[in-house]
């Protein structure tokens, strides 16, 4: 039968420094109208392998983890990937009990089959981050950097994210999905609605062709000002 309702939801950036976003994703998750809900990446600010839960120092995600598997029991959740999140693995999908669809996916929706996605694999325009994507997404890379202990995780993943801050303000203009990839998808899939995060610049845009496209928001509660 038809979709009714679906939430989607993307770059909470979920972290125990930013409490007033963390408890505006709490109090969602159990305000929400029961409804399939859609997580497009960035859930987390970074996650560093699935063995943290394990971990003692790393409550406030057992804590994220304990609210989104209580919510995915009242409705069916589905996730995928971002690139703050890449390195989540089976042991975070049982413990939440969504399910992973690949990056893009089409699903239905009110508004009919729409095609989903984290967005960052289209913004062809930043060939730095194109380049470093393709890096740290191989199956080495990705092995060698869970080999090492969780303490030296962290910090490298605090290093690369004050390498990519470092590298955003020096920018001048940010990099959006680029618009003919888009579209290119969105035919390939026979959907006439792309929904993605990432960009941080939410937005309704008419891509023509009756294509339309739906940019999420960012969670950000707790910046300064």
């Amino acid at each position: 039968g038809a979709c009714q309702h679906v939430d989607f939801i993307s770059d909470l950036h979920l972290q125990a420094s930013h409490p007033k976003t963390a408890r505006a994703f709490f109090d969602f998750l159990q305000q929400r109208q029961p409804a399939p809900l859609v997580v497009l990446g960035d859930l987390f600010e970074v996650w560093v392998g699935d063995d943290c839960l394990m971990a003692p120092a790393f409550e406030f995600e057992r804590q994220c983890v304990k609210a989104l598997h209580q919510a995915s029991v009242q409705s069916a959740m589905a996730w995928v990937c971002g690139n703050r999140d890449f390195l989540v693995g089976d042991d975070l999908h049982r413990a939440i009990g969504w399910t992973a669809l690949h990056d893009p996916s089409v699903i239905r929706s009110p508004f009919g089959q729409c095609l989903i996605s984290h967005g960052d694999a289209w913004c062809l325009a930043d060939s730095d981050y194109m380049a470093f994507r393709q890096k740290i997404r191989h199956a080495e890379w990705c092995e060698s950097f869970l080999a090492q202990s969780l303490s030296v995780r962290e910090q490298q993943a605090r290093h690369m994210r004050e390498q990519s801050q470092h590298n955003q303000t020096l920018r001048s203009v940010w990099a959006d999905v680029d618009l003919t990839v888009a579209c290119d998808q969105l035919a390939s899939h026979q959907c006439l609605h792309l929904v993605h995060g990432h960009t941080h610049h939410p937005q309704d845009q008419d891509l023509g062709r009756g294509m339309q496209r739906h940019v999420l928001s960012d969670w950000e509660l707790d910046a300064p000002g």
